[in-house]
């Protein structure tokens, strides 16, 4: 489901800032390579996500799936000078391919790829979180959101995509569609939380940013 007209898209990107090299280049290799490329964050979201980072100067960043790459390499633009940017996934398939990119970033030594599954591997990393984004499996959403709330520095920002879920949000999910009934109750308990601020984005999938009180 398209939320915005292809031209605006475009009119919008041809006045954005353009992505760098490298990421370009990440941005065609996944399309030409990789299954689901849609899953990709891609230039927009990409530069919103790098000035979101760069608002907060994180000195630590998590990242919940990881996919090719992309958005960790947008979210580490923004990271303090001896800033650290975890990044998890499990999907070894991938994994080759994300840490090639990030060896030829200028962020080699401050990301930090972890494969594996993200309920099991959050509960071990001992850090207060300047920023996180997740972008993994949607039946998890809310176990993810519970694991790192109550580790995210006041004033620090969370961000959470495809919550508009192909506009599924907006009718009664199906019995068996498990994934949009979890969307939904992530978008009400977040609203609802008094623990963080929180605007929907309604870029692409939809954003959903929170600041921690």
């Amino acid at each position: 489901m398209d939320f915005l007209d292809p031209k605006i898209e475009s009119y919008a990107l041809d006045h954005t800032e353009k992505e760098s090299p490298l990421l370009f280049n990440l941005n065609r290799q996944t399309n030409l390579k990789v299954l689901q490329p849609r899953m990709l964050s891609g230039h927009l979201q990409g530069r919103i996500l790098s000035f979101l980072s760069t608002a907060v100067k994180p000195k630590y960043v998590l990242e919940i799936g990881t996919y090719t790459g992309y958005s960790a390499l947008c979210l580490a633009e923004g990271l303090d000078d001896n800033g650290k940017l975890i990044t998890i996934d499990k999907n070894p398939e991938l994994e080759s391919f994300a840490t090639g990119y990030f060896e030829e970033s200028s962020f080699k030594n401050q990301i930090e790829f972890i494969n594996g599954d993200a309920l099991e591997v959050i509960p071990t990393l001992r850090y207060k979180w300047d920023l996180v984004f997740i972008d993994a499996d949607k039946e998890n959403y809310i176990n993810y959101y519970d694991l790192v709330v109550d580790n995210v520095n006041s004033g620090g920002w969370i961000i959470a995509d495809n919550v508009l879920w192909s506009g599924k949000v907006l009718k009664e999910a199906a019995s068996n569609d498990m994934e949009t009934s979890i969307i939904q109750q992530f978008n009400e308990k977040v609203h609802l939380d008094d623990r963080v601020r929180n605007v929907l984005f309604p870029v692409r999938d939809g954003m959903m940013v929170m600041i921690k009180n």
